[in-house]
């Protein structure tokens, strides 16, 4: 049996993580589920200008079914003044099988912008980067083995 694509998680970068925090958490109602810094290739798979990243997943406890927001906050320089941070909606996170994924894009002329694979429990995750038609970061994520 084949399974489509999954929505693992949709992410938005913060301004201000505590102020966030308080809208999500207190105001409605959801719990930090999962709050950790990783290092890892943001540069090419996100054009982050930092290899740092604070991913903290909300949702509602002992209800996995209920979807994750992602508050994401990127250790960086002050940006440059011609491309200052998009804060905001940032992306959407599906589980797929990433190569099968980016060869049926690639027929529609969708090339991935970033490819990066990082270690996780239970092996290498295989991840990369599409836009939708009107723009949307699409970040495809590899189930691990």
């Amino acid at each position: 049996m084949t399974v489509g694509a999954r929505v693992h998680h949709s992410a938005v970068v913060c301004s201000d993580v505590d102020l966030s925090l308080r809208f999500y958490c207190d105001g409605l109602g959801m719990d930090v589920l999962m709050d950790e810094v990783f290092e890892g290739d943001w540069p090419t798979l996100f054009a982050a200008r930092s290899t740092r990243l604070r991913s903290i997943f909300l949702g509602s406890a002992g209800d996995e079914p209920s979807g994750i927001v992602e508050l994401v906050v990127l250790d960086a320089e002050p940006a440059p003044a011609d491309r200052p941070p998009a804060y905001g909606f940032f992306l959407l996170s599906l589980y797929v099988d990433v190569e099968a994924t980016l060869a049926r894009l690639a027929a529609f002329g969708v090339q991935a912008e970033g490819r990066t694979a990082m270690g996780a429990p239970g092996g290498e995750v295989l991840m990369a980067t599409v836009r939708d038609p009107d723009g949307v970061l699409i970040e495809l994520i590899g189930v691990p083995a």
